[in-house]
């Protein structure tokens, strides 16, 4: 397996209809949106997403929900241990933990290691010290092509918990969901840190796939199945290690316009979706799911 030696930027369009995209927990767990109403989905949720991919597709994976435990550790503090706890030396530790587990290699993650062993600013032999990975795979916040609207739906819970509490069986509650929404989600692969990381080729083909199928085995009752898709995936490669041209000018080259501005989007017919050209780069162009 060879070390990725091009540098990637790509772009997926993702549509939201009648589901939750990515809650606030500080606002009751609503949609979240900017100022201006325009949806947002945070990286950390995007990345929650590709991770359960990967495990899906058979990585071994550092950063695991609770409810996809593979390995029966109960936290992350004991999956590191459990493969990092004997070793003393940071960077082998950093090493060990990259060859080992696909998310720390594409994403990175910081070890706090007890007995390990590093040097500070003054080289002066140091213990219990951190030990940072940065991964060569960034995701950027994803935003709505225009403002969605917010819908909220009041429930009721019909059952009681638990008998004890002598609770009212039609309690109120509420189901907050985007009517549509068309997000645009962004992330590049950087070849130096991917050099560093042994991050490879073909984990760049497995990052590939689990953005075109980032939401299959994700339904909830917040996102039904087929309430979330992926509508295209963009993927350029670039012909060297720094790049063509810059991510920012790569990511803008994907337009997405309303047709008709004062209507409210319905669908992703609704959009106007335009690829700008790039010379000397062009990207492969994927239907999602």
């Amino acid at each position: 397996m060879s070390v990725l030696q091009h540098k990637i930027d790509f772009v997926a369009l993702v549509s939201v209809t009648m589901a939750n995209a990515n809650g606030d927990p500080l606002n009751g767990n609503s949609p979240r949106t900017d100022y201006n109403g325009y949806g947002e989905m945070s990286d950390v949720c995007i990345k929650r997403k590709i991770r359960n991919r990967m495990q899906d597709l058979g990585n071994p994976i550092f950063v695991q929900s609770e409810e996809r435990c593979d390995d029966g550790c109960a936290s992350l503090s004991e999956r590191a241990s459990k493969l990092l706890g004997k070793m003393t030396d940071r960077e082998a530790s950093a090493r060990k933990a990259c060859e080992t587990w696909l998310d720390v290699r594409s994403f990175g993650q910081v070890f706090a290691f007890k007995d390990s062993k590093g040097k500070d600013a003054k080289g002066k032999e140091t213990k219990g010290v951190s030990v940072g990975v940065r991964g060569p795979a960034s995701i950027h916040q994803a935003v709505s092509a225009s403002p969605i609207q917010v819908a909220d739906m009041q429930i009721t819970k019909s059952v009681n918990g638990d008998k004890s509490e002598k609770l009212s069986s039609d309690r109120m509650g509420m189901k907050h969901f985007v009517r549509f929404g068309l997000y645009k989600v962004k992330g590049s692969i950087n070849v130096q840190l991917a050099e560093k990381t042994g991050f490879t080729q073909d984990d760049a083909e497995t990052v590939k796939e689990c953005l075109r199928t980032l939401f299959v085995n994700d339904a909830s009752s917040a996102r039904p199945d087929g309430s979330m898709e992926v509508v295209r995936l963009y993927w350029w490669e670039h012909n060297c290690k720094d790049g063509q041209y810059s991510s920012a000018r790569v990511h803008r080259s994907v337009k997405v316009t309303q047709k008709d501005p004062s209507a409210l989007p319905a669908s992703v017919e609704d959009y106007e979706i335009t690829l700008e050209t790039l010379p000397g780069l062009e990207p492969e162009v994927i239907d999602g799911v």
